[in-house]
């Protein structure tokens, strides 16, 4: 289980260059459907990677 935001940042990070890997191998193959599976998966990723308020505001405030 991840303690604190340091090591969630970094699964959301191990996630999003997974996912950069993928990618490649769709532009390779010139397969849309994919990509656009990739650019969404990648969307909800940032969106909690870089999410206001962060993780230690939301906890610190409790």
């Amino acid at each position: 289980m991840l303690t604190n935001e340091k090591e969630y940042n970094g699964y959301l990070f191990d996630q999003l260059a997974a996912l950069e890997r993928i990618e490649e191998i769709a532009i390779e193959e010139k397969n849309e459907r994919i990509l656009k599976a990739i650019a969404k998966e990648k969307k909800y990723v940032e969106r909690k990677l870089y999410q206001n308020p962060s993780l230690n505001e939301t906890t610190e405030k409790k």
